[in-house]
């Protein structure tokens, strides 16, 4: 017969999960809409940002001999090294989250070590970098604390350092892999190549209509000074981007495990039901018999 104090004692900690697991759930909830407010708002700069880089890489895609040659747009065939920047939360308890990001840089890794390139990690946030440094990975640089608390001026200078080895030939691409914000159920691994810049998801052929005039003397630096503010504003909008997923993903995990608690909570009560039945039953089955023995 089960212990009617140790079930009890159960449903009182089932009980106290869940009211935890419903706090974090809301907690998530609130932060989430603060977050994915400063992402639509990091949207609209990032989308305004690409088209001036759009319009001045056409004039000068229009107005240079052999095309558009500005170094931030030069690729590489035959990339030698790969540079990966993946951004992962620096807290659990947000179900598959971190699990996927990483799923998809070692897919990354394998991929590239195929093509027999070599692939050099960049780690933002504590999950990816506890699970590479246990798996015995090199890490060429990490930062923790940005993740959950996206800084600009923090991920330009922590970009930037990974930007100029391209520019100094010491890797030949970047890409960054992140777990996005879709909406408040779904979360989507984006993976973009930050340099060489893919002028191919430009749109250099669209006839301009913008009345702004740049010297043509001038077009490389500000081109130039464009792409670096580019380079650091992909960065903060994927971190910003990665946090609302984070609590996207927390507020479900929660959200399940209060249901698991609260379904717990049914089936412990239950048996304490019956295992009360069963001991007030015995008892009266002692008292009977206790009785008769006395006739």
């Amino acid at each position: 017969m089960a212990n009617l104090k140790d079930i009890k004692r159960k449903i009182s900690s089932v009980k106290n999960t869940q009211k935890t697991t419903r706090a974090m759930k809301l907690v998530s909830s609130a932060k989430l809409r603060r977050t994915e407010e400063l992402a639509k708002r990091s949207k609209v700069y990032a989308n305004k940002l690409t088209e001036l880089i759009e319009e001045i890489a056409q004039k000068m895609q229009q107005n240079q001999v052999g095309g558009l040659d500005n170094i931030y747009f030069q690729n590489v065939e035959n990339p030698k090294v790969v540079d990966i920047v993946f951004v992962t939360a620096d807290k659990g308890l947000c179900g598959g989250f971190n699990t996927q990001t990483i799923k998809k840089v070692n897919a990354l890794i394998e991929q590239f070590k195929s093509q027999e390139v070599e692939v050099r990690l960049r780690a933002v946030g504590r999950k990816g970098i506890d699970y590479y440094k246990f798996n015995n990975f090199e890490l060429k640089s990490e930062i923790v604390g940005l993740s959950a608390s996206p800084n600009f001026e923090s991920a330009a200078k922590f970009i930037s350092e990974v930007a100029e080895s391209c520019v100094n030939g010491e890797t030949n691409k970047i890409i960054m892999v992140h777990n996005g914000y879709v909406n408040m159920i779904t979360q989507a691994v984006k993976v973009d190549q930050l340099l060489p810049v893919d002028s191919s998801k430009l749109k250099l052929e669209v006839v301009s209509t913008s009345e702004m005039e740049v010297e043509p003397d001038e077009d490389d630096t500000l081109l130039t000074g464009l792409i670096k503010r580019y380079i650091e504003y992909s960065m903060y909008y994927a971190l910003i981007d990665s946090l609302a997923a984070e609590h996207s993903a927390r507020m479900q995990a929660m959200d399940a495990a209060t249901n698991n608690a609260k379904e717990m909570v049914k089936k412990l009560t239950v048996k304490y039901n019956k295992a009360r039945q069963e001991s007030i039953t015995t008892e009266l089955i002692e008292i009977i018999s206790g009785m008769e023995s006395m006739k």
